[in-house]
This record gives structure tokens, C-alpha cells and sequence, in this order.
């Protein structure tokens, strides 16, 4: 299965310099918990909602930080036509939940989750290899 048969398409983005009180507001308008951060059509970064609690409210960061701030820079990207286990992959070895998809000119064309991988299961990835992504990505450092 290739990645782009399951990624979450055309996902919300944001820039370096909005605010994380406007990334907030993605999130919740799009019922998503990470927003890839793009500067000069490329993903420069990924902000989660574990970033906006630990980076900057646990901080004490006003609602008018910047995400460059607050997000993790440079995140492992894969390709559209990567195949699913690139992304276990990359999930794994970076235990991270999300990663951003991006065409042949790094432009972000999608985010594939935890969740996606669970429902790329109906299309061939086996469950054993599905629990084994989610307990690496899990296990403590």
C-alpha cells in the first residue's frame, strides 16, 4: 500500500510566524491534533497540541507566541509514493504519532496518524504490524 492510498489529504498548515493562538483555532476547527508548519512551500515544522500544552502554556507563552516558538523543527517527512512501511518506519525510530507527507518538491500534501495506520488494516496491513508500530512509537525513551 502506498502512502498517498492512506494519508489524511491536503491537511491544515501554518507559518513560522502565525500565532498559537491561530493554530489553536485550526486544530479545532479541523479536529486535528498537529498542524505542519510550512515556510517558503516547504515543511520546515510540525506543532502539535502536546506542544501547545508543554511548549507554551506550561510555560507561561501568551496566546500570541509564535509557533516557530513552540514547534519541533525539521520533522521526518515522507513521500506520497513511500511505501506504508516507510512511515512505521519513520514513526517508530522518531516515536512520533504524526508525520507529514509532501510531494517531489517538499510541498505538504498530507499527514498520515496513528489513526490511519489502525484504518490502513481493511487494506492489507496486518494487525500484528499495526501493533507493533503503535507499542514502538509508545515505549518510553
Amino acid at each position: 500500500m502506498k502512502v498517498k492510498d492512506l494519508m489524511t489529504p491536503e491537511p491544515c498548515c501554518c507559518s513560522p510566524s502565525d500565532s498559537i493562538s491561530e493554530v489553536a483555532g485550526m486544530m479545532r476547527d479541523n479536529d486535528c491534533g498537529s498542524v505542519p508548519v510550512i515556510d517558503a512551500g516547504r515543511v520546515v515544522g510540525i506543532v502539535t497540541d502536546r506542544d501547545l500544552a508543554v511548549r507554551a502554556l506550561a510555560r507561561g507563552l501568551s496566546a500570541d507566541a509564535k509557533v516557530r516558538d513552540v514547534m519541533t523543527p525539521s520533522p521526518e517527512c515522507c513521500s506520497e509514493t513511500d511505501d506504508v512501511h516507510s512511515v512505521e518506519r519513520v514513526m517508530t525510530e522518531r516515536q512520533v504519532r504524526r508525520v507529514p507527507i509532501v510531494n517531489a518538491d517538499g510541498g505538504c500534501v498530507g499527514i498520515v496518524s496513528q489513526a490511519d495506520l489502525a484504518r490502513a488494516n481493511k487494506s492489507g496491513v496486518s494487525a500484528r504490524e499495526i501493533a507493533e508500530t503503535v507499542a514502538e512509537i509508545s515505549a518510553p525513551m
